[in-house]
């Protein structure tokens, strides 16, 4: 690689690998913020018609509907990280054009088959596999086209990441500002998903391609990167084991049964936690504090585990062994915005750095094992969500 810094006219390179980012997230996040829709679906049709007065709504949801939040996180975490893992071992035996091309043409049919299977009436318990199934699949190949995407950027200056982190962050706001769309029309709940995912299905249509060279030592890099990787990590295992599993479940004491107890959720959880995750993320296309080689960058990261027990001291409903602490709804949305940003700044900077600490033909692959080390950090947090939430 050159030591002079390439142009890029009128930042093309940079919307290209925005789009890419936005990509990458994209499908998972509209999967993630319907919730609403997947659970209604999976509602046993027995304890519907056996449902009395004395009954809350929380003793009446089916087994398939208390576990959906966390089945779901784990499905999509673990191939996350079993075919980034595969990435970085084969990335420089597949072509980067047949992987990124490839990873968003099997994308898009999963969401075709997605928006078509909302119009089909399935039984809750085949309707829960094949959606497990189509989350494996779209994970699977999302790891695929992360871990190139950030391969290819760590050849580029570090302010390459961050339009990928930037592009993802800003999939997340758009798939829970377009769930509030969809709540707001009015609309059945299988029309207005059948639109949601067909909204989805238009999202991922451009491709790159880079040769490689030389095959350096992973684990010599990895001795290189191995702060950078552990934190960001640690930050999404973190990020994960709250979000969604129990910041989902946090129900409103100041909407009294009006219209707010409908949009708390999709505003306060989804919308609020994207918008921030991504201006946290943007951030660090101007600012990139603290520095590669600090140590205030770890400690952070590891002062966020305090997000841990805030989240489970909220109005976590239903719950069976920690008090309410903080019930009013403020508290959340606080605790949240913070949350968010930290996780969207931090994370970025770790991995615009990671690639940045090895010589220049060793980049590629120093991104390739930062995107295995996220997804390791997605597939711990989804792991850890099933005792965190029990533990509430």
């Amino acid at each position: 690689m050159d030591p002079q810094v390439p142009k890029d006219k009128y930042n093309g390179v940079w919307l290209i690998f925005f789009m890419l980012g936005l990509g990458t997230l994209l499908p998972w996040n509209f999967f993630m913020t319907a919730t609403m829709y997947f659970t209604s679906r999976l509602a046993d049709p027995s304890s519907e018609a056996n449902f009395s007065v004395n009954t809350t709504e929380e003793d009446s949801r089916s087994v398939l509907q208390a576990k959906f939040n966390n089945v779901m996180t784990l499905c999509a975490m673990v191939p996350l990280l079993v075919f980034t893992c595969l990435n970085s071992v084969l990335h420089q035996r597949i072509p980067q054009k047949i992987r990124i091309a490839g990873s968003l043409t099997a994308i898009l049919v999963v969401f075709l088959l997605t928006a078509i299977l909302v119009k089909v009436d399935l039984d809750p318990l085949p309707f829960f596999i094949i959606t497990m199934i189509k989350i494996i699949c779209i994970n699977s190949f999302g790891a695929v086209l992360q871990g190139s995407l950030f391969g290819m950027a760590g050849l580029l200056p570090a302010s390459y990441t961050t339009p990928i982190m930037s592009g993802q962050g800003l999939a997340g706001t758009f798939a829970a500002f377009s769930m509030i769309c969809a709540i707001a029309s009015g609309s059945a709940m299988h029309d207005s998903a059948f639109g949601y995912f067909i909204t989805a299905y238009g999202s991922a249509e451009k491709s790159a391609g880079d040769d490689d060279k030389q095959t350096p030592s992973i684990l010599a890099i990895f001795k290189k990167i191995w702060v950078m990787a552990f934190s960001v990590c640690f930050a999404f295992t973190i990020t994960i084991g709250t979000f969604p599993a129990i910041t989902v479940d946090v129900k409103s004491t100041i909407a009294d049964g009006g219209k707010w107890e409908l949009y708390f959720i999709p505003v306060s959880c989804f919308l609020l936690f994207n918008v921030f995750d991504w201006l946290g993320r943007s951030l660090t296309a101007v600012c990139m504090w603290p520095g590669k080689d600090s140590k205030l960058l770890p400690g952070l990261l590891v002062a966020r585990v305090i997000f841990v027990p805030l989240f489970m001291l909220c109005n976590v409903q239903p719950r069976y062994n920690l008090p309410v602490y903080f019930s009013h709804d403020g508290w959340f949305i606080a605790f949240m915005i913070l949350f968010a940003f930290s996780n969207g700044y931090l994370a970025s900077l770790c991995m615009c750095f990671g690639p940045k600490k090895v010589d220049a033909s060793e980049a590629e692959t120093a991104g390739a094992i930062m995107a295995f080390f996220l997804s390791l950090g997605l597939a711990l947090g989804a792991s850890l969500s099933f005792l965190f939430r029990a533990l509430v």
